[in-house]
């Protein structure tokens, strides 16, 4: 119960970011910071409580942590590029959507965490997981704002969402970038993996769900990122591959433990 009760908190904190685009001049100033502290502070809380007495494996705990991460380096992104905070409208109902299912499948049963490989290195390899989704995330929502502003310049009935979204040159450029640092971290991702494999099966690689849907990302982002480079390919048909690159990762990621953990329990 006192679970429930806490993601029922959680996500009442997430609530009131989702009011940014009605703000009548919406801003990166400290009702902002203020709204994203308190939308930080409710999966904080979660995590704290849920994790005092160790990991938690199960898929709620997952959808908790990754909530937190993308919150984490959208306030990290906000403070170090110029319109990223723009990208507010999108990310927190996403978030909310992802926190309801995590409360959702609150009671679900959990599997042990059975690994031989070195405490720290499990704990790099979960950290750089987190980053990686995270990043992906954020960037697949800014691919979804390229698509919104360039469909309100086609019609030309801009609205109070598209206002405030970054213009479609300043959403490809944080698009292009969060790309970029995702490939690199995504690489470092397989890599730990790898090891973290090796420790427990002395085997580099075992081509399970997880693994197979983590090489096709990594080699969509990389294909995207240099047809990028050579074409200048932009826009809604670069907004699409981020998508569908996303999917697959969100299907690696939270995909294979709903199917473990929910489907097949």
């Amino acid at each position: 119960m006192t679970n429930l009760a806490i993601s029922l908190s959680a996500i009442a904190a997430l609530l009131p970011a989702t009011l940014l685009p009605f703000r009548r001049t919406p801003d990166r100033d400290y009702i902002f910071w203020m709204l994203l502290a308190v939308a930080v502070a409710g999966p904080a809380l979660w995590i704290w409580v849920s994790f005092g007495h160790g990991w938690r494996t199960g898929l709620a705990a997952a959808l908790w942590v990754t909530v937190l991460a993308s919150l984490g380096l959208f306030a990290l992104l906000s403070a170090m590029m110029r319109d990223a905070w723009r990208l507010a409208p999108l990310l927190f109902p996403y978030l909310i959507v992802i926190s309801v299912f995590a409360t959702v499948w609150l009671q679900q049963p959990e599997r042990p965490l059975q690994v031989e490989a070195p405490s720290a290195w499990i704990v790099f390899h979960i950290a750089v997981s987190l980053a990686t989704y995270g990043l992906l995330t954020i960037g697949a929502i800014a691919g979804l704002a390229v698509m919104l502003q360039e469909r309100a310049l086609k019609v030309k009935r801009p609205n109070g969402l598209t206002r405030i979204l970054p213009s479609v040159s300043d959403g490809e450029r944080i698009q292009v970038q969060l790309l970029t640092a995702g490939a690199l971290i995504l690489g470092c991702d397989l890599l730990s993996g790898m090891a973290a494999q090796y420790f427990q099966t002395s085997q580099l690689i075992e081509f399970s769900h997880k693994i197979v849907l983590s090489l096709l990302t990594f080699a969509m982002i990389s294909i995207l990122l240099l047809v990028h480079v050579r074409t200048g390919v932009r826009g809604r048909r670069a907004a699409r591959y981020v998508l569908a690159a996303y999917l697959l990762l969100t299907l690696a990621y939270p995909g294979v433990k709903f199917v473990t953990d929910v489907v097949l329990a």
